[in-house]
């Protein structure tokens, strides 16, 4: 399987990340990565967090960098690249119980023809 998870949101994407490789580790998925956004709020390099994170567990990934308005950015990879799933971390559970999502993800849910997955 293929698969593309997205990365940017400086408080989700390290489960996202974590998450998707551990997975594509198990399961021996060909694994995308797309970095939405170069820096995490603390200012360290998401670049350098997925490094780490694949060097964890031993897998090889593609990089790739969006640029520009990153929803349209991850459903265009995806098209392009013929992707069978794409993940991406998100959604804030309200106190209401329902579920909050950024302007990208919805974006994403609302556009790819493919599927999605949301990583809380």
């Amino acid at each position: 399987m293929n698969v593309l998870v997205g990365v940017g949101s400086p408080n989700d994407s390290p489960a996202a990340i974590e998450q998707t490789i551990q997975r594509a580790a198990m399961v021996a998925d060909e694994l995308t990565v797309a970095i939405l956004s170069p820096e995490s709020a603390d200012g360290e390099s998401l670049d350098a967090t997925v490094a780490t994170t694949l060097d964890e567990q031993d897998l090889t990934a593609s990089v790739r960098h969006i640029e520009g308005e990153p929803g349209s950015g991850l459903v265009d990879l995806a098209e392009a690249e013929a992707v069978d799933e794409i993940v991406l971390a998100g959604g804030q559970t309200s106190p209401m119980g329902k579920i909050r999502i950024d302007n990208t993800v919805e974006f994403v849910l609302l556009n790819a023809h493919t599927t999605v997955t949301l990583v809380r």
